[in-house]
């Protein structure tokens, strides 16, 4: 017994002693209880929305008051032209787009249906299904209504004609495989990165290489040029896999993509150099590095809806590179935009990728120091 105390006693100690795998330990499951309790709802609200109205009447303004006070749509801008409501939505500012008729009130008070056009940008499955079920409930409840009200109606007053853009028939490989693309890079760059260096540091071969005449910065880039080359690859194979095999269509320009993984790449590269540098060992290394795995899967839009998280969660997201990597590869792939809709999503991952670079950097002279 005397014995197992002892050995007890030591294992004690050495936990002790490993603070950050400790604190990790308890981190963990903290985070995931925080956020598959209170960030993860798949029930999307406040939908982004924009409005045509060419009617700009009476009955116009009572069914957007209408789809407004729904809790589910809310009324972001209202324009005066389709090619504002396709750039909207082609950017990601709106996620549906209302557009009335000139003629609607003119119908409405005929007794005729007013047709509405409800588009859904539908590269996002969950927000798509939720704006078109809440869309045609509201149609379909606010026609009961007026049909309380008056007799002179042969079929429903509101017409509502939602069209799915981008993935009409719902498609769920279409909106998953280029996304799961950000997932294996975020797992090869990050993961891989800080435990092979930390494996390094570990055998002594990279304190040997600290002691040649070789500066910092050119045994980082030499570092990072193989695991660049490397995310390539991985992207081109998932690529091909996801057009052979899932028939994922390709919109937009590969070129414009290749060029914009690239910042994705370093970001992610600087992301799991710095872990590298912080780890003493590549237990701590994979630890830390599937604590940034957790977020990046469960809040940057990979499986749930950002839409639908609360605003805290929300603006939390946006220090995840993922987050704007995704909105690239589903624009470029699903939307068949390019540069002009995707300015703000590749200055952000250039901003990453100089600050974590810069700090990986800085932190490894440190340690030669």
């Amino acid at each position: 017994m005397s014995r197992i105390i002892a050995v007890l006693h030591k294992e004690i100690l050495q936990m002790r002693r490993d603070r950050m795998t400790l604190g990790l330990i308890f981190m963990l499951p903290l985070v995931q209880l925080l956020l598959f309790g209170y960030a993860i709802q798949t029930e999307v609200k406040h939908i982004p929305t924009v409005v045509f109205d060419q009617s700009l009447s009476v009955e116009s303004r009572d069914l957007l008051d209408a789809f407004g006070a729904s809790g589910y749509f809310d009324i972001a801008r209202v324009v005066n032209s389709y090619t504002e409501v396709n750039k909207m939505i082609d950017s990601g500012e709106a996620k549906v787009g209302i557009i009335f008729p000139p003629d609607f009130a003119r119908s409405i008070k005929r007794g005729e249906s007013g047709p509405v056009q409800v588009i859904v940008d539908a590269s996002d499955n969950m927000v798509a299904n939720q704006a078109v079920a809440v869309a045609n409930s509201i149609g379909l409840i606010e026609s009961q209504k007026m049909l309380a009200q008056s007799k002179q109606f042969k079929g429903p007053p509101y017409d509502i004609r939602v069209r799915p853009w981008y993935n009409p028939d719902g498609i769920t490989a279409y909106y998953m495989v280029p996304a799961i693309l950000g997932i294996i890079v975020t797992m090869t760059m990050v993961i891989m990165t800080s435990m092979g260096i930390v494996r390094e540091r570990e055998r002594g071969t990279l304190e040997q290489l600290i002691v040649t005449p070789i500066k910092s910065y050119e045994l980082m880039i030499g570092k990072i040029v193989p695991y660049i080359v490397l995310g390539y690859l991985q992207i081109t194979v998932a690529l091909l896999v996801g057009v052979i095999v899932f028939h994922v269509p390709i919109r937009g320009s590969l070129l414009e993509l290749y060029l914009l993984t690239l910042f994705f790449i370093t970001a992610s590269l600087g992301l799991g150099i710095l872990i590298s540098n912080i780890a003493k060992s590549q237990m701590q290394a994979f630890q830390m590095s599937f604590f940034v795995m957790l977020p990046s899967i469960l809040l940057s839009g990979f499986m749930f809806p950002r839409d639908a998280m609360p605003k805290f969660i929300y603006y939390l997201s946006s220090i995840i590179p993922l987050t704007y990597y995704l909105d690239i590869i589903r624009g470029i792939v699903l939307k068949g935009i390019g540069f002009p809709y995707l300015v703000g999503q590749v200055v952000s991952l250039l901003v990453f990728s100089v600050v974590l670079l810069t700090l990986s950097i800085l932190k490894f002279k440190k340690k030669i120091a």
